[in-house]
């Protein structure tokens, strides 16, 4: 006996809105203005302000995601995360900071050795907005940040001379 062609139309049915009910709740889990900020912490042996081929990534190290407003005033949001055994960190942010800066910031080494901060060297911005143009679907990009050494490693005037830094500014 065979069955007539409706017959699978409520079960397609009933599929196609759960489907559609599974979307909607994900994308309100996402919802507006949330945001996921990740970046990498390196140590910088040779202080030269870059990556390089001696620098490595420190697992372990506290970074913070920090916000104020334009013209200055108190932190609006302050959230931290620690990095994974590659050096990455994600924070997790809730809502849209269009009218604020937002910075990702250096605040404990995962590695003692490797642990100095320089002021403005210690922090990258971060865009959490979305009405900026981006299509990142809420994940934003810090650029990697350091914490230097203390003492540079003696080799590091031979390492940074494969660089070609003849025309680079001097350091701030």
């Amino acid at each position: 006996m065979t069955r007539p062609p409706f017959a699978a139309t409520p079960l397609l049915l009933v599929l196609a809105v759960l489907a559609a009910v599974a979307a909607l709740a994900a994308a309100a889990a996402s919802g507006p203005g949330g945001f996921v900020v990740t970046g990498r912490v390196y140590c910088d042996p040779c202080r030269a302000g870059f990556e390089t081929n001696v620098s490595s990534s420190i697992p372990g190290s506290t970074v913070s995601v920090e916000c104020r407003h334009f013209g200055g005033g108190p932190e609006r949001l302050k959230a931290e995360a620690t990095t994974d055994e590659r050096g990455w960190y994600k924070v997790e942010i809730d809502q849209d900071h269009q009218e604020e800066i937002c910075e990702a910031v250096l605040v404990k080494s995962g590695d003692p050795k490797c642990s100095e901060t320089e002021q403005f060297r210690d922090r990258s911005r971060v865009p959490l907005t979305s009405n900026n143009g981006l299509k990142q679907n809420g994940v934003r990009y810090a650029n990697p940040i350091a914490f230097f050494r203390k003492e540079p490693l003696a080799d590091c005037g031979f390492i940074l001379q494969k660089y070609d830094l003849k025309d680079a500014p001097e350091t701030p």
